[in-house]
């Protein structure tokens, strides 16, 4: 799974990505400042089952603070989009070419309004930032589009010939994309259009790259820059229907890892609240600057950036946590380690869809699980729930 960090020049995109990875992200108020894609490492967090038996666990593949397991996910910042990227207009062929693997996007905007469509600063409030979520949303239709047009008539002819449905024959031209033939066929099942692909016209054609992106490209609102914006204006984003939108502050963000990193203040990334550790320590700017902070997430709960980072992976690709193990007793695996691995699925995953994910032998040899819980024998296709601890019992 990779989540794309989207949006024009100049949003805070970068800082948004450094502040969520702790990468080295470059940052400057120019366009086009990330041209080679950045990616790094965030987390999301769950419950950690440990606490419930008692024991420390091991982590593996994440880490574990307090009865919280922190689950990596994969971030690439790309370069910023310009009206006309579909076109090659700015690094338009670039931006869009990178977001090929990514399942879900954050659109990072200025809520604040302060720069143009093409990302060069403006005085706040003069730019309306919902043009910036609908010239995005039509710049990627438009790519999708561009692709599936190429060649329409022979291709679709050629696919009615052999019989083949038309989400099959939009699967293949869509190859490389990270959309699959599940998620075609779900976008295009209620759409108007005539048995034959090869008479579709190009706003039929249209309609279903709508359709498509929309299924396989969902997209969560980083509302940047919010501690800038008036009143109003971040009020009407937030009652935008068809989006999650999120208030935040990227830039408060970084201040409180890089603080915290230095030791100045406790921070747990999130969190509502930090505590300054060394205040004799901080000058009169310092002081200002996290009281400014401190106001803000007052405010709207936290930065906003770790909750945009959760809200993408559990809500909009509705995955959850399950825990594997080869000791269904203690919750171990064969070293002895508790708990050692946590996997994000989707919501709906089977017991042999974990046995896969684990390893594909698991899944070619599966036989049956066991839920730690209750030492219930579950079948192949019992469907897994949120954290759940599952054995796996394959044929050797």
């Amino acid at each position: 799974m990779e989540i794309g960090v989207v949006g024009k020049p100049n949003v805070g995109k970068s800082t948004f990505f450094t502040a969520v990875t702790t990468a080295d992200a470059q940052i400057a108020n120019y366009p086009f400042t990330t041209i080679e894609p950045n990616r790094g490492v965030a987390y999301v967090r769950s419950k950690c089952p440990h606490t419930e038996i008692g024991r420390p666990c091991n982590p593996r593949n994440s880490t574990c603070h307090s009865g919280t397991r922190y689950i990596p996910v994969e971030l690439i910042d790309v370069a910023g989009l310009v009206p006309g990227a579909h076109e090659g207009k700015g690094l338009g062929n670039k931006f869009l070419d990178d977001l090929r693997q990514a399942s879900v996007l954050i659109h990072v905007i200025d809520a604040s309004g302060g720069t143009d469509e093409e990302g060069n600063p403006v005085d706040i409030g003069t730019h309306d930032p919902t043009e910036d979520i609908r010239f995005l949303e039509d710049e990627i239709d438009f790519w999708i589009f561009g692709i599936l047009t190429s060649n329409w008539r022979r291709i679709s002819k050629t696919a009615e010939t052999m019989g083949k449905k038309p989400e099959t024959m939009l699967f293949e031209k869509l190859t490389g994309l990270g959309i699959n033939e599940h998620q075609i066929g779900s976008a295009i099942r209620h759409l108007d259009l005539a048995e034959r692909p090869s008479t579709w016209s190009e706003d039929d054609i249209l309609m279903v790259a709508r359709a498509i992106r929309k299924k396989s490209k969902p997209m969560i609102i980083a509302a940047n820059k919010a501690d800038l914006a008036e009143e109003e204006a971040l009020k009407r984003l937030m009652e935008m229907k068809d989006y999650i939108v999120i208030p935040t502050s990227a830039e408060y963000e970084l201040a409180l890892r890089r603080a915290a990193k230095a030791g100045l203040i406790e921070y747990e990334f999130g969190a509502s609240d930090f505590k300054v550790l060394k205040p004799e320590a901080l000058n009169h700017a310092q002081t200002k600057a996290l009281d400014r902070i401190r106001e803000f997430m007052e405010r709207f709960g936290s930065t906003g950036v770790q909750t945009v980072i959760e809200e993408a992976t559990f809500k909009l690709l509705d995955l959850m946590t399950v825990y594997p193990v080869e000791d269904e007793t203690h919750w171990t695996d064969h070293k002895g380690n508790v708990l050692p691995d946590a996997y994000l699925m989707p919501r709906g995953s089977t017991a042999r869809d974990l046995a896969y994910k684990v390893h594909t032998d698991l899944g070619d040899n599966f036989i049956r699980a066991i839920d730690a819980r209750t030492g219930r024998v579950i079948g192949h296709d019992h469907e897994l729930k949120d954290g759940d601890v599952i054995k796996i019992v394959a044929r050797t």
